[in-house]
């Protein structure tokens, strides 16, 4: 099945390579470019045991794929994935700025 993970944290690139070992092809994608560029080269911004190895792996098997364009993401994929940050604000409510960023790209 071939899957998108919106937003390559701490969360979104977890489920995008756990996804991807066990076999799914995955488009995780995020709008930071220097992010992206990082995955890309299979090196890793967060601290998580084994996680940079099976990025590496994921990826040099083709599973696991990174991208900054939207459209693509979405469109060739089967099920979507969004993993941004929603932290709450003040009264409580979850804040959904990030996932209403990607409307209309």
């Amino acid at each position: 099945m071939k899957l998108c993970v919106i937003g390559t944290g701490h969360v979104g690139l977890l489920v995008g390579t756990c996804l991807a070992e066990i076999g799914h092809k995955v488009i995780c994608q995020d709008l930071d470019e220097r992010k992206i560029g990082i995955l890309k080269e299979g090196e890793i911004l967060i601290y998580e045991p084994y996680l940079k190895n099976l990025v590496q792996e994921n990826a040099k098997e083709g599973r696991l794929n990174f991208t900054i364009d939207t459209e693509v993401a979405i469109t060739q994929s089967d099920v979507i994935f969004i993993c941004v940050g929603t932290s709450p604000l003040e009264n409580g409510e979850a804040d959904l700025s990030a996932v209403e960023e990607y409307q209309g790209k």
